[in-house]
């Protein structure tokens, strides 16, 4: 009888545990949350290399949004991105968008970098001052090789 007492115990917490987890993982990818509470930006990119739809969008290094949608445009070559950005953060009309790495081994992210006008972008509004990803694989090639064109 105790060890019945005791095995339902012991799979109790690891029940748990399990959902804890699972819990904490939605929350960190933002599974469940809506897009309520958030406005779309757009923007146009060379290339958006490293970057897929739910990768964070953050100003200062901080999670302001995600990328809500990627497509190519057949009529410029270039790759359309719309962010979707939350409610209360108001981005001057000269933000640049940046396709930013977390580090060597790190994924990739876009970064708001605000201008310093009083206007600010409104929902569908398009960010045209973009940088796009740059290749690690095609700066190693030019420093192996002591190329420096561009």
């Amino acid at each position: 009888m105790a060890e019945d007492v005791t095995e339902l115990l012991t799979g109790g917490v690891v029940i748990a545990a399990a959902a804890g987890f699972l819990l904490y993982t939605a929350q960190t990818a933002g599974i469940g949350a809506g897009q309520s509470g958030a406005y779309p930006l757009t923007a146009s990119f060379r290339s958006i290399e490293g970057v897929q739809v739910g990768t964070d969008v953050r100003l200062a290094g901080v999670k302001v949004g995600a990328v809500s949608g990627l497509e190519l445009n057949p009529e410029t070559f270039r790759a359309d991105a719309t962010f979707a950005i939350r409610d209360g953060v108001d981005l001057p009309i000269d933000t640049a968008a940046i396709v930013a790495s977390e580090g060597l081994l790190g994924g990739n992210y876009i970064e708001l970098l605000p201008g310093g006008m009083l206007d600010t972008f409104t929902a569908g509004d398009e960010i045209e001052d973009t940088q796009s990803s740059v290749s690690l694989m095609n700066l190693l090639l030019k420093f192996v090789s002591g190329s420096d064109e561009e």
